[in-house]
């Protein structure tokens, strides 16, 4: 392994990382990105809790209103355009972020003492606040939809990934 990955996992956690200590962790990510250490019924119950969490997010009683106005619809919302679609392509998305999380869970509660709950919610709210938030951030403004319409969208996305993260960490 050359010198400059070792230092880079070394500065980027900040952890002493010697050759042999940085070859091993390598080696047990490349182990686990494997389809066959998923646990499938975990994925399925953090698709299951995202569209739970969305449904009570965005209901009419919590933050739909003001994400409708944001977002400049007016009037009511009804069915438009093709739902079954939409709705289709959202569990395939929470699928796809399950899986993902199903690989990160693994390899970064390794490098927190070991995989449970609590390390897989620690994973899930790094990658919301390394990817997530500020990918939204950059779409929401250059869309026009300010602060608030972020706000409400990453909340949930926060929502969902600690979940996942703690689902996929505890059940393994």
């Amino acid at each position: 392994m050359p010198d400059f990955v070792g230092r880079n996992l070394e500065q980027f956690f900040g952890l002493f990382i010697s050759e042999i200590g940085a070859r091993r962790i390598i080696l047990e990510m490349e182990a686990r990105m494997d389809f066959g250490s998923i646990n499938w019924l975990a994925v399925v119950a953090c698709v299951v809790v995202s569209m739970i969490s969305g449904s009570l997010w965005y209901n009419p009683k919590t933050f739909f209103p003001a994400w409708w106005k944001g977002i400049g619809k007016q009037g009511e919302p009804g069915m438009q355009g093709n739902m079954g679609m939409t709705w289709g392509l959202t569990v395939l998305s929470s699928f796809v972020q399950a899986v993902a999380m199903a690989f990160m869970v693994p390899a970064m509660g390794g490098l927190m003492g070991g995989v449970s709950a609590a390390t897989g919610a620690s994973t899930g709210f790094m990658l919301w606040l390394g990817f997530i938030a500020p990918t939204y951030l950059v779409n929401k403004l250059f869309a026009g939809h300010g602060l608030k319409v972020w706000a409400i969208e990453i909340g949930n996305h926060l929502v969902n990934f600690v979940l996942f993260g703690a689902i996929l960490g505890a059940w393994r």
